[in-house]
């Protein structure tokens, strides 16, 4: 079965865009097709509510690198509620289409990077969440026991 994939699909594919991993991610997201078989794992810098730098790895075919690659060109500097809303068709729109049984890859990176964003959002609560104060007493000493011996 051959596959028409687009030039600028075979670019991405070849030339992927923000592959890699960042260390010490402010959100990451692993999400996969039991499907196909396809992985992608995607890392994320946030700044001042917005996307300072991603980065993603794939375990997949052609469309499933070279989706991911446009999609952390295009969110790379929007702030986290614009990214949240990207949809999957720009992606294959950006691409100039993928084969219909191709395009539940630009669906899974969305939902990878919404993963992502989850991620990095939970963690900002815990970091919100003030500090439980716990009812711990101090050790002041120890007391002497006084036992007295029957006689």
């Amino acid at each position: 079965m051959s596959l028409n994939y687009t030039k600028k699909t075979l670019a991405h594919f070849q030339n992927p865009k923000n592959i890699g991993q960042l260390s010490k991610p402010d959100g990451f997201a692993q999400i996969g097709n039991a499907v196909c078989g396809d992985q992608l794992d995607f890392f994320l810098k946030v700044e001042k509510g917005k996307i300072k730098d991603v980065k993603f790895l794939s375990f997949g075919c052609a469309s499933n690198i070279a989706t991911a690659s446009v999609l952390t060109e295009k969110v790379k500097g929007m702030s986290i509620a614009q990214a949240k809303k990207y949809p999957w068709q720009k992606i294959v729109d950006e691409l100039g289409g993928l084969p219909q049984q191709k395009i539940h890859c630009s669906i899974m990176a969305v939902q990878g990077l919404k993963k992502a964003i989850d991620n990095y959002e939970k963690r900002q609560e815990e970091k919100a969440k003030p500090i439980a104060k716990t009812n711990v007493k101090k050790k002041v000493g120890v007391k002497k026991l006084k036992i007295k011996a029957k006689k």
